[in-house]
């Protein structure tokens, strides 16, 4: 048999490596490397090419960043952010499939916007959903992130970004454990992890960290 090509990050079966972060398998019958039970399904009860259905959330349009609360010139970005950092935020890009720095990491704190320090996802609220970036259930705050539609690659999906500064952090499905069913697709690129301290009562805490990134 030969193989194709599976999208963990869209789901969609690839006859080329036109989207970005596609991902090589083989076919049921040869070596399977890396496949969730969702990406599984799908290729047992489809023989043509698929797309995630888009989760079910007010469609709207992405925000000028012009509009946006915190604004940052190409300039300062470029300067401050590492180049896979800003083709992620500011290009809408996608980093390689199990390649992020936060993908496997199960240390408690908090998920900053890499950008301007917004506070995004708790730990608490990860799950490791083997699609190959870190996936969330939830939100620390709805207001925290802004949903638009994405219609790249001949698919629909609803791309998730910082309400604060615009900056592009993934995409969100509807495949997500309970309770929300949600899951948030999240590059790592586009997140920093402030790790919990343990206050004097031995409680943790990260939210004095958050408060000192904060802009």
């Amino acid at each position: 048999m030969y193989p194709f090509l599976l999208c963990l990050h869209c789901t969609r079966i690839h006859c080329s490596s036109s989207c970005p972060c596609y991902l090589p398998l083989r076919f049921v019958g040869e070596d399977i490397t890396v496949m969730s039970a969702f990406n599984l399904l799908h290729l047992m009860t489809k023989s043509q090419p698929v797309a995630l259905r888009a989760c079910g959330l007010p469609s709207g349009s992405r925000r000028d960043k012009k509009t946006c609360k915190v604004v940052f010139t190409q300039e300062e970005l470029r300067k401050r952010l590492t180049p896979l950092q800003y083709h992620v935020t500011q290009e809408k890009g996608t980093e390689s499939a199990f390649a992020g720095e936060y993908t496997h990491n199960t240390a408690d704190g908090q998920y900053q916007c890499v950008v301007c320090g917004a506070a995004l996802f708790k730990s608490e609220k990860k799950f490791d959903s083997n699609s190959g970036w870190p996936s969330f259930y939830d939100v620390i705050k709805s207001e925290a992130i802004s949903f638009s539609d994405d219609f790249s690659y001949g698919m629909h999906r609803v791309e998730v970004s910082c309400n604060q500064c615009g900056a592009h952090l993934g995409h969100i499905f509807d495949d997500g454990p309970r309770p929300t069913g949600k899951r948030y697709c999240i590059n790592s690129a586009s997140l920093n992890f402030v790790k919990e301290v343990p206050d004097a009562a031995g409680e943790g805490d990260a939210s004095t960290s958050l408060e000192k990134n904060q802009l």
